[in-house]
């Protein structure tokens, strides 16, 4: 199977310490490229982040973002320091026997700075549950780039299919493309007022089949698509090889252009051309 480099995921996670969002999305790229935009108190989670993301994927520009909040966070426990409520009471009485009116407030009490003290979440709780949440986001991604690279090897292979249409109609006009050219060139020496020589129109017309062979062009043409089928089939990190096969689909093409002595065999080259430059557009798009 082969895989696109354009995806995007995102997964929510709600727990009793807040709520978090990973979002992933990616883009062709020649390398592996991995940018994370993750709170400052999860920063030390990089290097585990791009380890496994060079552990799934081979290529591509991958943004990674993390959303972090505790606006929803359940109520922790909290710890009353009696101890420290003890002074303070203890302080403000000996204040008021001496004649000041301290009017202490329970509330104010409780606000003095170590008096209450909430109960702080588990960060390597919470590091646990963002893992896992990657993961997850991780393998909604991998499967949106699978989707894709499907999609991309349907297209391709529809285009393949399309270009041994035009090989066999090239293939099939060549006997009647030489008949024309040995009538043009017979048409040629009548004209001059040559008398015709069964050896120099044999000679001509050697020399002419050269020149119009495209025997080797097609059999080349049908190879690739082969190669090309192959290679998709096998799938996994393909991109580069199927590239380097539309570099060997042009040359071939090009060849075969500038081989065309009529206007079937010139079209046919002008649509495999066209069907060569779809599927290069998109290979560009596979890991």
């Amino acid at each position: 199977m082969i895989h696109s480099m354009t995806a995007f995921a995102r997964k929510e996670i709600k727990a009793s310490w807040g709520t978090a969002i990973w979002e992933i999305r990616s883009v062709n790229q020649r390398y592996l490229e991995t940018f994370f935009r993750l709170p400052e108190q999860f920063r030390g989670l990089e290097p585990i982040l791009r380890e496994r993301f060079r552990s799934k994927l081979n290529r591509g520009k991958v943004e990674c973002n993390l959303r972090f909040s505790t606006e929803n966070a359940e109520a922790g426990k909290i710890t009353l320091n009696q101890d420290l409520a003890k002074q303070i009471l203890a302080a403000a009485d000996w204040v008021q026997s001496h004649g000041q009116s301290t009017g202490v407030n329970p509330v104010d009490i409780l606000r003095w700075p170590g008096v209450v003290a909430a109960e702080e979440a588990d960060s390597d709780a919470i590091q646990k549950d963002l893992l896992a949440g990657l993961d997850g986001a991780l393998e909604d991604f991998l499967q949106a780039r699978a989707s894709e690279g499907k999609s991309l090897e349907s297209m391709i292979t529809s285009r393949l299919d399309a270009i041994l249409v035009e090989v066999d109609k090239v293939d099939a006009q060549m006997p009647e493309v030489l008949k024309w050219q040995k009538e043009k060139i017979v048409t040629k020496f009548e004209e001059a007022k040559i008398e015709l020589e069964e050896n120099r129109v044999e000679q001509e017309m050697i020399m002419m089949a050269q020149k119009l062979d495209v025997a080797e062009e097609l059999d080349r043409l049908k190879a690739h698509t082969k190669e090309t089928q192959k290679i998709m089939k096998k799938g996994g990190a393909c991109g580069r090889r199927l590239d380097f096969m539309m570099q060997e689909f042009n040359r071939e093409s090009n060849t075969l252009a500038s081989k065309s002595i009529n206007s079937e065999v010139t079209q046919s080259a002008v649509e495999m051309k066209v069907l060569i430059e779809q599927m290069r557009e998109q290979i560009q798009n596979i890991e």
